[in-house]
């Protein structure tokens, strides 16, 4: 398939984890795709695996809480492949987060925290929406997370708030058709992960889901590419959980 073919997609948080596997999928079904993170030695290589392969890519090097870093990446997109069609709201701190308690994390962390993972979604679309209307409108899919509806400190918190978000800017943007929707996996199985949940307690979550494992950077593919693609046209405003299960609603 190639549902991509001659549209261009930002996929932030890129250079490794479920955001690296969502641009590679992207790159495979045709879209010219700029892998965008702060780490540049690893999104590099995202980028030259991409193109090794036959891709179109670029890295562009971003920090999502800066709104001037943002337009910066909206800026470099436009000027490498001609216009913007898709964004992944991806990025995060995730694989080196303190665990503390929202009554005690020190202020200036939790500040930082959200300036990333929830404030750096709104960042980067606010620089890229209006490239999209030139295009003729786009789609986002911005990533939850199932901490949203489970006790999971500032963490879950910011969950919340990017499921928020995602309704929100489904709204202001539909009229420009933009589609705005999330997705919201459950535990699964990255670097990152491993280094922060303790063995424990990812064993005790598996237990609880219907379908007992972890889930896998690759279960959430295409989840991301279908909301993301023509096929989820009147498709807006949704958080789709990917999970095995472990949220009933």
């Amino acid at each position: 398939m190639a549902r991509f073919t001659d549209r261009t997609a930002i996929v932030t948080g890129a250079a490794q984890g479920i955001g690296a596997v969502y641009a590679k999928a992207l790159a495979a079904e045709g879209a010219k795709v700029v892998v965008a993170d702060l780490n540049t030695e690893r999104g590099e290589q995202v980028a030259k695996e991409i193109l090794a392969s036959g891709g179109t890519a670029a890295f562009h090097r971003v920090d999502v809480a800066d709104p001037d870093s943002a337009a910066e990446l909206a800026e470099f997109t436009v000027a490498e492949f001609g216009s913007i069609n898709h964004l992944v709201n991806n990025a995060a701190i995730y694989g080196e987060m303190k665990l503390d308690l929202l009554l005690t994390v020190p202020w200036d962390y939790y500040k930082k925290f959200m300036s990333v993972n929830l404030d750096g979604a709104l960042n980067v679309t606010r620089a890229v929406w209006q490239h999209m209307v030139a295009a003729g409108g786009g789609s986002i899919v911005n990533q939850s997370s199932t901490a949203a509806w489970v006790y999971s400190g500032f963490y879950g918190l910011a969950k919340v708030g990017i499921n928020g978000l995602t309704q929100q800017l489904a709204y202001e943007l539909g009229g420009s058709n933009i589609r705005v929707n999330a997705i919201a996996p459950g535990p699964t199985d990255t670097e990152a992960t491993q280094t922060v949940t303790p063995g424990s307690i990812v064993k005790d979550m598996v237990s609880r889901i219907p379908i007992k494992r972890m889930g896998t950077p690759e279960d959430l593919v295409g989840a991301c590419l279908y909301l993301l693609s023509d096929e989820a046209s009147w498709v807006t405003a949704q958080i789709l959980a990917v999970d095995g299960g472990q949220i009933i609603r």
